[in-house]
């Protein structure tokens, strides 16, 4: 039987799930069920135990294996769900030696890796994009966040590498790369010469004239160096789609969040890469319902939509994670925080539609995916009229929308 992979969360994990089945099956590994787990809220967290129960139900003779972020920094609750055969870590689930291994705990302390090496898939089944994983892990210490404890400390991978991987995709038929990591932003600080973003995103284009399109994933604004703004301004395969990290409209509940940007920031960022860019189009990360947070304050959240011309959301009701400054401090009222966060994501349906409207009659290039869709320059859905290849790059007019997608004549 075959190894199983389910990847929850972030397009980090998407990108090593397809590192974790080539190690495994190096090592002879088979008949596995591997749960490449998310540990950003306990949301993830219980569709992890949940996945895990019904694999077992259904396939009694499968064994399972936990890795990824919850894996990482829960590994003794996993290990005592009779359920589970083995836990991996972040690192070790990379090592087909390990997965060679036969211990029933391979966890070891993430903060003590210092570097960041060459390990990317060359192919991604059932991607017509490619993930290039360009940085992990994160130096800052946001008060709600868990991600350092499963990712540990930020490393970059190597210029000449991820240069020479962006080759491998490319030759390998890949129209569209996009650089992931967890704080993508920080790329460069821990090794020689200390290059930025920018500097990378530059690099990659100049020496794969052939790439289509490099596209980014979400980026924290005010790390954005010079480099990476005139990229934007300048490079017409950089795609004009930016996903922010701003998770905050409000100043007080910023600085509670030990966030590194203001609101004023945020709008003035925005403000100056659409000068840059006019077609740029915006997403975000926006917390509802962070500890204190009070009506007034959760109202700068839902006007930030419309200050900084954001067009999709991605909303996230406030999850207390164990250990973290935030979870000790005064919590709001479960059922108010489910409120606010489909308030907002009405806001940013309003945005979506709105944004939708404005692209009826306009000529967009198309990448094809799977399924019958496609994606805009700015990442819009676009449901193709007719069957289309996937990996294909066409030239449609939009004939109108169903409130998510474009709709191509």
């Amino acid at each position: 039987m075959t190894i199983d992979i389910h990847t929850f969360g972030c397009r980090l994990n998407i990108a090593e799930s397809e590192v974790i089945k080539r190690e495994a099956a190096a090592a002879g590994v088979a008949n596995v069920a591997v749960l490449n787990t998310c540990n950003v809220t306990a949301e993830a967290v219980k569709q992890a135990r949940q996945t895990i129960r019904r694999i077992k139900r259904e396939e009694p003779g499968r064994r399972i294996v936990v890795t990824g972020c919850a894996a990482q920094a829960a590994p003794d609750a996993f290990a005592a769900m009779p359920e589970v055969d083995r836990v991996l870590g972040n690192e070790e689930k990379l090592d087909a030696r390990v997965w060679a291994g036969n211990g029933r705990v391979a966890v070891g302390d993430i903060m003590a890796i210092k570097t960041h090496t060459a390990r990317a898939a060359d192919q991604l089944d059932g991607h017509t994009r490619a993930f290039l994983q360009v940085q992990n892990g994160c130096d800052h210490r946001c008060t709600f966040c868990i991600i350092p404890f499963g990712r540990g400390n930020s490393r970059s991978l190597p210029m000449d590498d991820a240069v020479a991987q962006a080759r491998r995709l490319v030759e390998n038929g890949y129209r569209e790369i996009v650089l992931t990591g967890v704080d993508i932003t920080s790329y460069g600080a821990d090794i020689d010469g200390a290059p930025r973003l920018g500097t990378l995103v530059k690099r990659i284009l100049r020496e794969l004239p052939e790439l289509a399109r490099l596209r980014l994933s979400s980026i924290d604004s005010v790390e954005a160096d010079a480099d990476l703004l005139d990229a934007l301004a300048t490079e017409a395969r950089l795609m004009p789609h930016l996903h922010l990290s701003l998770q905050a409209g409000d100043n007080m509940i910023l600085k509670r969040m030990k966030r590194r940007h203001a609101r004023e920031d945020a709008i003035a960022f925005c403000d100056q890469v659409r000068r840059l860019r006019p077609d740029i189009a915006f997403g975000a990360d926006i917390i509802a319902g962070f500890p204190t947070e009070t009506e007034a304050m959760f109202a700068r959240s839902l006007d930030l939509v419309d200050d900084c011309g954001l067009t999709q959301l991605h909303v996230f009701p406030f999850s207390p994670r164990p250990g973290t400054p935030a979870a000790r401090m005064p919590q709001l009222d479960r059922g108010l925080i489910k409120e606010r966060a489909a308030r907002l994501r009405e806001r940013g349906d309003r945005a979506l539609r709105d944004h939708l409207d404005a692209q009826v009659g306009a000529r967009h290039r198309v990448l094809t995916e799977r399924g019958g869709i496609g994606r805009t320059e700015q990442f819009l859905p676009v449901r193709l009229s007719l069957p289309t290849d996937h990996g294909k790059m066409l030239d449609l007019t939009m004939a109108g929308h169903n409130g998510r997608q474009l709709l191509a004549a």
